[in-house]
């Protein structure tokens, strides 16, 4: 009996059947034959007999997830998916099902070896995953851009590597919690891998120019998440029940949320939809303004993006199909089936889910909130606070005037006094000279000025918004002076700011610096287009912004920048860069909880992570609030299982500088998330006095939108 009902998938996109299957078969079992895949035991485990392969049917998935790709590519890209299937089982009965934390890790570092992004092969393979491997990168890699092959190379070793961090959790019997394992799952599900396989496939690379853009990494990681929140629920069944797995959506969700597996099937289902939601956003929103900017040819980002959605569907049809996944009931739940039908599911697929993305649309801003408890929040580490307090709260206001802050009628000094982030830097910082400190609260104060700033300053102008963020830019210079003349306070501070601060530092830390600052920028510009469409964020991008607009990167930066010697590749591995998230979002979740009132209440806001839950969920205030507390806790229980699990065997590798720099910077990391709650508890920004009569920010405006301004005061 299955452990629950397959529910009700969104699929916007027929899916289309590659001709050249059948060649496409005969080729990938001879080709498997070859690598010893099929029925040769691996130290006396039979991985896979003949009626498994066939049964799996890569060339199936491959076919209908590439139904244009020529002959010959389909057979390139049908045996680089029977490899990583059979890498999958292979590290499945050997590691996984023994626990060999050990032999896991020998036998995934033996895999660079065989694919160098330069030079050739240099390995000498000892078992059917490193033979296939060896074979499959000369036949792909040299028919590509340094670029590409970059890339290619990190995407792959993300997907062997990061099976380390499945088979610890199965060890210790440790379920993610949803924001680490949708981020685990993208490296180790392998569908960044699929979507460079898809470049290759529709002969068409990302230019290297915008290939870390947003939109572009937001369509590759939706895609990600779409094939994996579906992977999810066709292979519960397997994973979970039989194989011991814990690495699974519905798991998570079932355990998070405390509800049933069917609930937790649901909201898996609804959480995939939304991604696909945000896809479909990105591609037709922000992918045509990023090819005009960046002078890219369209068709072949096009055809890449085409190439995203045939994946999608056919990746579903080849579930519906395969004899590895539980689809017992998926016909009769997902309508007719067989080859030519999937078009006929388009409609009613979209109707069914047109209230998720209609909720998105209709909350209406300045709802009543009132005075709210605090709700109790676990915070292990203890505060500490410079002694340089006192010294710096009075020298940012004469600061923030002398540029001109206090000036512009966002801000008074009273304002400015209020919010007191000289407290806040004084808690993060707490080991500071008097003048490190001080540039940290300029730091806040220009960020936390910026935020109150644009919304106001430029409401449903993105233009003008673009604009300014492009200004500001360019003061920054990694060398020589600023290319233009501040005109505005938010110019003056920033330039200000970055002299002080960029003057004794690297080229290549004034990059890092400033890249932080861009990415706050453009974040900003995210917060406005959502206003202009009174769109509530899809949640995971919600998370991931929200490291950006609340100013994270830019307060971690400062930290790195007194930890100039630690080299880019320790900065990051897995548990640096788990430590980071993990502290970023609990600060970001933090504000989110304090900031309820202010942002919901008197700004209109849409940007609020429990307004967020209470969408997505369709919850009630309570609830949202509990979910959002509780996923503070599992990011600060994270940080202290990585320091406390993860992090020592990476210190052990270091030399003794590097290793002393690290712990100084990842030991920062407890006083960052103690004084920036300590900030919370004691500033005025967020108090019932303070919240009374606001000057109005980003509220509605227009015939009848003058009552729901009145009513935010009242």
């Amino acid at each position: 009996m299955q452990p629950f009902e397959l529910p009700e998938f969104y699929m916007p996109y027929p899916a289309r059947l590659n001709p050249n299957l059948e060649r496409a078969r005969e080729h990938s079992k001879a080709w498997a034959y070859a690598m010893d895949m099929i029925d040769v035991p691996q130290h006396g485990t039979k991985i896979w007999d003949e009626h498994d392969f066939d049964s799996h049917d890569y060339a199936l998935l491959c076919a209908y997830t590439h139904p244009d790709t020529s002959g010959p590519d389909l057979d390139l890209v049908t045996d680089w998916y029977v490899w990583v299937f059979y890498f999958d089982d292979h590290f499945l009965e050997l590691f996984k099902r023994t626990g060999d934390l050990a032999g896991a890790r020998e036998y995934l570092d033996r895999l660079a070896a065989f694919m160098p992004v330069t030079g050739e092969v240099t390995g000498t393979p000892t078992n059917p995953v490193e033979s296939g491997l060896a074979d499959l990168w000369a036949r792909t890699v040299p028919a590509h851009s340094p670029d590409w092959r970059r890339r290619f190379a990190e995407s792959t070793k993300n997907l062997l590597d990061e099976s380390l961090w499945e088979l610890a959790n199965i060890n210790e019997g440790r379920v993610a919690n949803p924001i680490e394992y949708i981020e685990m799952r993208r490296k180790v599900g392998g569908a960044p891998w699929s979507a460079n396989l898809i470049e290759h496939a529709v002969g068409a690379e990302v230019p290297a120019s915008i290939a870390a853009s947003r939109p572009m990494r937001v369509l590759r990681d939706t895609f990600a998440d779409g094939v994996h929140l579906r992977n999810d629920l066709f292979s519960y069944e397997r994973e979970v029940l039989d194989e011991g797995e814990l690495s699974n959506g519905v798991l998570v969700l079932e355990r998070f949320l405390d509800l049933t597996t069917q609930q937790a099937a649901e909201a898996v289902n609804d959480l995939l939809t939304s991604r696909l939601h945000q896809f479909e956003h990105t591609a037709l929103a922000e992918v045509p303004p990023l090819l005009a900017s960046h002078g890219v040819d369209a068709a072949g980002v096009a055809a890449y993006v085409k190439g995203l959605q045939d994946w999608q569907s056919g990746g579903h049809e080849w579930h519906l199909r395969s004899s590895r996944y539980m689809n017992g009931r998926a016909s009769v739940l997902s309508g007719p089936s067989g080859l030519g039908t999937s078009a006929a599911r388009i409609g009613a697929s979209m109707l069914a889910t047109l209230p998720q993305r209609a909720r998105a649309f209709r909350h209406v801003p300045y709802e009543h909130v009132g005075v709210r408890p605090r709700p109790a929040l676990y915070m292990p580490y203890p505060l500490r606070l410079s002694p340089h307090l006192d010294a710096s709260r009075e020298h940012v206001v004469t600061w923030a005037r002398s540029v001109g802050i206090l000036a512009e009628g966002v801000w008074t000094e009273r304002d400015l006094r209020d919010i007191d982030l000289p407290l806040c830097a004084a808690g993060i910082h707490p080991a500071a000279s008097a003048d490190e400190l001080d540039v940290s609260s300029m730091w806040l104060t220009w960020g936390t000025y910026g935020d109150d700033y644009y919304p106001r300053r430029f409401g449903a102008d993105l233009a003008g918004a673009r604009a300014s963020n492009e200004r500001l830019k360019q003061l920054m210079p990694v060398e020589g002076p600023a290319a233009l003349v501040p005109a505005s306070a938010l110019e003056r501070g920033l330039l200000d700011a970055w002299q002080r601060t960029a003057g004794p530092l690297s080229a290549s830390a004034r990059r890092t610096f400033a890249a932080a600052i861009e990415h706050m920028l453009d974040a900003w510009l995210w917060e406005l287009d959502n206003h202009r469409l009174n769109r509530i964020p899809d949640p995971v991008d919600y998370l991931e912004m929200r490291r950006q607009t609340f100013g994270s990167d830019l307060t971690l930066s400062l930290a790195r920048l007194a930890h100039d010697s630690l080299p880019a590749k320790v900065l990051r591995t897995r548990p640096v860069q788990s430590l980071e998230n993990a502290a970023m979002d609990y600060a970001a979740l933090l504000n989110d909880v304090y900031s309820y009132r202010k942002e919901i209440e008197f700004e209109g806001e849409l940007h609020n992570a429990v307004l967020v839950v209470r969408s997505f969920l369709g919850v009630g205030t309570d609830r949202a609030f509990e979910v959002v507390v509780d996923l503070m806790t599992a990011r600060m229980k994270q940080f202290e299982h990585v320091l406390a699990e993860e992090l020592p065997a990476l210190l052990a590798s270091l030399d003794g500088p590097v290793r002393a720099a690290l712990e100084a910077y990842v030991g920062g990391f407890t006083d960052w998330m103690a004084g920036i709650l300590n900030w919370h508890e004691h500033c005025r920004r967020y108090s019932d006095a303070a919240l009374r009569y606001p000057a109005p920010r980003f509220g509605p405006s227009g015939l009848g939108t003058s009552a729901a301004r009145l009513a935010r005061l009242r």
